[in-house]
Formats: structure tokens, C-alpha cells, sequence
């Protein structure tokens, strides 16, 4: 971590007391001047903090502001690499790259903004300030036709964040969106690179969008009565801690990805057994009944026939009645 964040991080394990120059400037094996910079520079990012005299230096409140910093003090994995942008294409995009380059299991990428943000089969997603965007890089030891196992982990991860940092319940839909009063605010997009070879996965990336607050004059036509948000309004979106919401659902993606099996939570949080569905492939459309999530994340359906299938893919939704 640089010396920013590791006196941010410092500052935070020890409030509401306070830690002196000297000593900062000796744990952190720099000079008190580069403290104080690393202060300053802090004190730009939004967080406030005390100077005492003969006291040292008090954390007197966090930032709301996504960075780097807020993230990594409060992270439980340390070694891992942040990178916060202000606007990117996607999280994605740049969190490959990353990736391609060596970075470890558990860094990501975040940012403010997306200008093409995607989701599955190439589809848009809707992503401008006002959202948490970030990008997980795995590097998990599973074959490719167990990458599922990632989203449903990364779905978890996301809901348990959300009611730890938000106090907000939110629901799963099969195979990867969150929701809130029957509205989406979160969708997953799980994407791998792997070995041709052995059929192993080199890397995977978790990207994940959630809406905090969205102006209902600034979604599109065609989302407004499909688009939710975590938070109620936009004042209470601004008292949302970020770095700490972020960070909470890298740790959590990180525990549940290491278990290697589903979580009940992604069970007892599904929204879609016990309802008539539609299942859209590609440009075919059927009917079916959702029995039950299966243990290696399959949805179990009964088709009109009478048949039973179990489903890997594809996207559904459940089908209002006339």
C-alpha cells in the first residue's frame, strides 16, 4: 500500500483516538513531512481529520468519495491492487488487462462511470454516476464449466453487502441480477480467460454494477419502470460509504468464491422457483414452471410437456398473467 493508504488505514484502527506524527512517520519507515503530505492529501478526498497539538493526528470522518485508499483500509486482504477511475469504457475491459499483466487474486477496478458499460451476450448496461461499478479479478481452480459457480458467488456477495453497509434487503433472479421492490439494481457479468489446453481458467473477472440512486428524469424510456436503485433518494444515496460498501463486497465475493459450493443464501434470496417463467434463447421463447435452484446452481424447471430440465443459461423472467 503506499503511504497514503496506509496511514488512512492506521488512523482507523485507532479511532476515535489519535496517532502522533512520530509515530506514523516510524511505522510507516518515512519522514513526518511525507505524513503530513499523506494527510493533506487525504483531507483533499473528502475525510476529516485533526491535527492536536502534543495529541498527533484523529480520524474524525471517512469519505464518501470512491478511492483507493477508502478501499484498501478497509479491506481484510491488503496485497491486493485498487484501481479507482474516475470514467472508463468498463470495469471489464480494464480489469483484463490487469489481469493479463499478473495482477493478483482479489485486486479490481472501479469506477465512477461507465460509458460502455456491457452485460450478457453484448447487451448494454446502463451505468452513469451514481452507481458502484467494479471489476473482481479471480483467479479461481475450476474448470470453465464451472464459472457459474462465480456469479451466484459474486450474487451472494453483493446482497450481503448491500444489507451490512445499506441496511437494504435485496432479492436474487436467476442467474444473476439483484433486486429491490420488483425493480433490478444490480447486474453480474462473469467473464474468464482460460487455457485451451487443459480447459482450466487462468483468470476470471466479476463485474458488477449496482444502481445507488438514479434520477428517474435521467433513465431512458425503455428502463424506467424496469431500473431500481439501492437507495431512496439521492440524500440518501450521498451518505453511503462507497469505499466501504466496495470493499465489503470484495470480501465477501473472496469468502464465498473459496468455498466451492452454493450458498443458501442464494437459495432462500431467489426469487424465481415457484413461478411460471418465461426463458428467452436467443430469439426463442417458451413457457415453464421454476421448480427449485439445484445445488450446482442449475435452475430445475417443468416444461409445458411435462418434462423436467435443469438450466445452465439463459435469461428469464417471471411471467405475469393476464
Amino acid at each position: 500500500m503506499s503511504i497514503k493508504s496506509e496511514v488512512l488505514h492506521i488512523l482507523g484502527e485507532n479511532t476515535p483516538g489519535s496517532v502522533s506524527g512520530e509515530v506514523l512517520a516510524e511505522t510507516l519507515g518515512c519522514t513526518r513531512a511525507a505524513v503530513w503530505k499523506a494527510v493533506d492529501a487525504l483531507r483533499k478526498d473528502g475525510y476529516t481529520i485533526e491535527a492536536v497539538t502534543n495529541r498527533g493526528y484523529r480520524l474524525v470522518s471517512s469519505s464518501t468519495k470512491l478511492t483507493e485508499e477508502g478501499i484498501l483500509s478497509r479491506l481484510q486482504k491488503k496485497d491486493v491492487r485498487i484501481l479507482v477511475l474516475d470514467e472508463t469504457t468498463s470495469t471489464n475491459t480494464e480489469a483484463k488487462v490487469l489481469a493479463e499483466q499478473g495482477a493478483v487474486h482479489g485486486s479490481a477496478v472501479l469506477a465512477r462511470r461507465q460509458t460502455t458499460g456491457r452485460g450478457r451476450r453484448g447487451r448494454s448496461f446502463f451505468s452513469p454516476k451514481g452507481g458502484l461499478y467494479l471489476s473482481v479479478i479471480l483467479r479461481p481452480e475450476m474448470s470453465v464449466r464451472d464459472a457459474q459457480f462465480l456469479t451466484t458467488a459474486a450474487a451472494v456477495a453483493v446482497c450481503i453487502a448491500i444489507e451490512e453497509v445499506c441496511h437494504v434487503r435485496t432479492d436474487i433472479k436467476w442467474i444473476n441480477d439483484l433486486y429491490r421492490n420488483g425493480r433490478k439494481i444490480c447486474g453480474i457479468l462473469t467473464e474468464a480467460g482460460t487455457d485451451f489446453e487443459s480447459g482450466e481458467i487462468r483468470y476470471a473477472v466479476v463485474g458488477i454494477g449496482v444502481n445507488l440512486w438514479i434520477a428517474p428524469e435521467e433513465l431512458p424510456p425503455e428502463l424506467s419502470s424496469v431500473v431500481g436503485c439501492v437507495a431512496d433518494g439521492e440524500e440518501q444515496a450521498l451518505t453511503i460509504d462507497r469505499n466501504l460498501l466496495a470493499a465489503r463486497i470484495i470480501d465477501h465475493l473472496l469468502s464465498e468464491a473459496a468455498t466451492g459450493r452454493l450458498s443458501p443464501v442464494y437459495k432462500e434470496r431467489n426469487i424465481i422457483p415457484g413461478h411460471t417463467i418465461e426463458i428467452r434463447d436467443g430469439e426463442k421463447k417458451r413457457s415453464a414452471f421454476a421448480l427449485s435452484i439445484e445445488d450446482d446452481g442449475r435452475l430445475l424447471v417443468r416444461e409445458e410437456d411435462g418434462s423436467l430440465s435443469r438450466l445452465s443459461y439463459g435469461d428469464v423472467s417471471i411471467r405475469l398473467e393476464s
